[in-house]
C-alpha cells in the first residue's frame, strides 16, 4: 500500500485538476429565434398556408349559419303575427337550438381541444420537433450549457449577436431537406429505371 501511495496521490491530483479545469470554462449560453427559424422551413409554411386556409373555411361556414340564424329570426318576426302563440313558441325554440348549434359548432372549431387546435399541432408539432432535435445537435457538438427561445415567454433583456444560433440551425435544417431531396429522386429515378427494364 505504501508503494502505491504516490500513484494514488497523483491520481487524486489529477482528477482535483479536472475538476478545476471544467468549473473554470464558465457556462456557455446561446439562444434561437424560434420564429424566424420557423419561418425559414418550407414544411412549415405549407404547413401554416394549410391551417390558415382551413381556418377561413371555418369562419365562412359559421358566418352562413349566423345569417340563416338570423333570416330565421327575421321570418319569425314577418309571420308573428299571423302565427298562434304555441306555433310562436315552437319557433322561438327551433331558433333557440340553431343558436346553440352555432355556438357549438364555434367551440368544435376554434375551442381549446377544437379543430384549429389538433390540426395546428397535428401540422406543425413534427416541424417543431425537427429544430428541437437540432438545437440539442447543436447544443452538444458546441458544448452550450443552455439554450433559450428568444421568441418564447421568457423574458431576454439582452443578447449579443454572437450567441445567436438560429442561422445554425437553418442551415442545418437545409442541409437535411437536400439529403432527403436527393434520396427521393435517387428513389424516382430507381423506380424509373426497374420500370423500363420491366
Amino acid at each position: 500500500m505504501i508503494r502505491n501511495l504516490p500513484l494514488f496521490l497523483l491520481f487524486i491530483f489529477n482528477l482535483s485538476f479536472c475538476n478545476i479545469l471544467n468549473a473554470q470554462r464558465g457556462t456557455r449560453v446561446g439562444y434561437i429565434d424560434m420564429n424566424i427559424i420557423l419561418e425559414s422551413v418550407v414544411e412549415y409554411k405549407k404547413a401554416s398556408q394549410l391551417l390558415d386556409k382551413n381556418i377561413e373555411n371555418w369562419k365562412k361556414e359559421i358566418e352562413l349559419k349566423k345569417i340563416q340564424l338570423k333570416q330565421i329570426e327575421d321570418q319569425l318576426n314577418v309571420e308573428r303575427i299571423l302565427l298562434t302563440p304555441e306555433l310562436i313558441k315552437d319557433r322561438e325554440l327551433e331558433i333557440q337550438d340553431f343558436a346553440l348549434d352555432i355556438i357549438n359548432l364555434q367551440e368544435k372549431r376554434f375551442g381549446p381541444v377544437g379543430d384549429m387546435i389538433l390540426q395546428r399541432s397535428k401540422l406543425i408539432q413534427p416541424v417543431q420537433d425537427q429544430v428541437l432535435t437540432i438545437v440539442k445537435q447543436i447544443a452538444e457538438e458546441k458544448k452550450y450549457d443552455f439554450i433559450f427561445d428568444r421568441s418564447s415567454s421568457v423574458t431576454m433583456l439582452y443578447s449579443a449577436k454572437i450567441y445567436d444560433i438560429s442561422d445554425l440551425v437553418i442551415k442545418k435544417i437545409n442541409r437535411q431537406q437536400r439529403i432527403q431531396n436527393r434520396k427521393d429522386q435517387l428513389e424516382k429515378l430507381k423506380s424509373k429505371t426497374s420500370s423500363l427494364n420491366n
